[in-house]
């Protein structure tokens, strides 16, 4: 039986040796593997459809982020098709608004969604995921913070 501190000195070394891979790519390989993994993030025809952010600050979580991504998974095993990505990301900025989700469907502008419920996340999905139609109800902005 492998001892703590051998487990420890395995797992650290095989590390150095990944850190060590990543030392000896060139700009141009980083470039390609960047773009790479960025492929996954983006919507794109005929994998996603539509994508939902939890946001999972510090804030997000004290109001209930997890129950919301939770719900959201509820609401996404129910379905046949499989094009509903769920991440999470850090704050959003506006703490007395969470738990707060963004939802983007291809080809449409992000909605960020406030002040969720797990009865809430049902009609969301519903409606808007499933739908196409924004609750604008629940809705506190429309389109994307990004610049450019």
């Amino acid at each position: 039986m492998v001892n703590y501190q051998q487990r420890i000195f395995r797992e650290l070394l095989k590390n150095i040796k990944q850190w060590n891979k990543m030392a000896q790519l060139t700009l141009d390989e980083l470039r390609k593997k960047r773009a790479e993994a960025q492929k996954g993030i983006y919507l794109r025809e005929g994998k996603y459809k539509s994508k939902i952010i939890v946001h999972m600050g510090t804030c997000g979580i004290a109001a209930g982020a997890r129950e919301i991504v939770t719900a959201f998974l509820g609401e996404i095993e129910n379905i046949t098709e499989k094009d509903v990505m769920l991440t999470t990301s850090g704050c959003a900025g506006l703490c007395s608004m969470e738990p707060m989700a963004t939802v983007e469907l291809l080809n449409s502008p992000s909605v960020k969604y406030g002040n969720l419920t797990t009865k809430k996340v049902k009609k969301i999905f519903k409606e808007h995921i499933l739908g196409g139609n924004i609750v604008k109800d629940y809705a506190i902005g429309i389109g994307s913070e990004k610049g450019g």
